[in-house]
């Protein structure tokens, strides 16, 4: 066997009950080659191409809009899918479906809008929108700009700068509530809080209190990997650790976010921490969105297909009922066909266009999602080929994650 990329993770491999998780490893049939970081020899588009998902003859696609104030959508409740709500008019800029173009290979072109630099030690690679990845020796990484998807639909945003370079943010709904996020100055997200319009709080997300280990040199830094002996499932089904949506409806779909972690958290962590570290994310149940079939190279969630997250988005109403403070992150994934900066830019899209389409179609509080890429590094089908199933998305709720929720009690 060969041995694993540098900078390579192994991809989520659930064991039987009571057996852990095999350790990172290489992938079969992968092998090393000279300068694989950030390309795999040429530059190949993202995964590999297949046909585009046909339009109805004669049907336009409609263009992505927030929901206007006059016509709010009902959390957990779905809009028409395939058409325009009523009375929304295009905008300059608006793009068709959820994502960008339906069914266009876009990798060329966010390609084309790179910016490259290299700082203290790092590589800083700037998309051409609101992302950057970070590679620091054999680890790469991928930020962005959570407060861009709360922006939409809004009444107003107000940027507060400190004297240190953080930031404060308030997005001002149609409705008079208002959602503040608090900035370091590395953008890194220390707090989120909704305040309604009666004035009072409910807190998110709260990092303030959890200062961050940095090491010398300005900038953004991933935090340090987590070290914990591997997961053991214990009485937990496999099929109800990792849950496929298209298998189930969302009685079973909320049942698995409200379930508590399948071992004990041992601290409160950091946002961060939960972003850039499997090991932590494996300690709760996920939910694989099957439903959507993302074309190569596309981020774009096709208006045919909006409906198809019709459970996930009550599943995700029905907790946030009775929890107005949960988080759930919503991560992106690509097949193994491509470089790895472009399949790690084009999962993050592919989570950030997700999160999206719960927004404007159903409802799903913004402020509730948080969105991460991980590119190819966690494959469902172990090939380097091009595999549907490995251009997903999924879900998992991390609040118990931030606030040290316990483990089932043993039996």
């Amino acid at each position: 066997m060969a041995p694993p990329r540098p900078g390579r993770q192994a991809p989520d491999q659930s064991a039987p009950p009571g057996e852990p998780v095999p350790p990172p490893g290489a992938r079969p049939g992968a092998q090393q080659q000279p300068g694989d970081r950030p390309t795999r020899g040429a530059q190949p588009p993202a995964e590999q191409p297949r046909p585009e998902r046909p339009v109805a003859p004669g049907q336009p696609v409609p263009p992505s809009q927030p929901v206007p104030p006059s016509q709010p959508v009902p959390l957990g409740q779905p809009s028409p899918p395939t058409g325009p709500r009523p009375g929304a008019q295009q905008q300059p800029g608006d793009r068709p479906g959820f994502g960008g173009p339906p069914g266009r290979d876009m990798s060329e072109e966010w390609r084309g809008r790179r910016q490259v630099e290299e700082r203290d030690g790092r590589t800083i690679i700037r998309e051409g929108d609101n992302r950057v990845i970070i590679r620091e020796g054999d680890r790469e990484v991928i930020r962005h700009d959570e407060v861009e998807r709360l922006r939409r639909g809004a009444r107003d945003v107000n940027v507060v700068s400190g004297r240190g370079g953080e930031r404060t943010i308030t997005v001002v709904r149609p409705d008079g509530s208002r959602i503040v996020t608090m900035e370091d100055a590395d953008g890194r997200l220390m707090r989120r809080i909704r305040r309604g319009p009666d004035g009072r709080d409910v807190i998110i997300i709260d990092n303030s209190r959890r200062p961050a280990r940095r090491p010398a040199g300005p900038g953004f830094y991933a935090p340090p990997l987590v070290a914990l002996p591997p997961l053991m499932l214990g009485a937990v089904p496999r099929d109800r650790y990792i849950v496929e949506a298209e298998d189930v409806g969302p009685d079973v779909i909320e049942e698995t976010f409200l379930a508590p972690p399948v071992e004990r958290v041992e601290r409160a962590y950091s946002l961060d921490e939960i972003r850039y570290n499997e090991r932590l994310r494996e300690k709760m149940r996920r939910v694989d969105v099957d439903t959507i079939t993302f074309a190569t190279g596309s981020a774009d969630v096709a208006p045919t297909e909006v409906g198809r997250l019709d459970a996930i988005a009550r599943g995700l109403a029905a907790v946030i009922k009775r929890n107005a403070n949960e988080v759930f992150l919503v991560e992106g994934h690509t097949d193994a066909v491509g470089s790895d900066t472009d399949n790690l830019a084009l999962s993050d899209r592919r989570a950030e266009a997700v999160a999206q389409v719960l927004t404007d179609s159903y409802g799903v509080p913004p402020e509730n999602l948080v969105t991460q890429g991980y590119g190819e590094q966690y494959l469902k089908v172990q090939t380097e080929g091009p595999a549907r199933e490995n251009r997903r998305v999924t879900l998992r709720r991390i609040t118990p994650l931030m606030s040290q929720g316990s483990a089932p009690p043993a039996r």
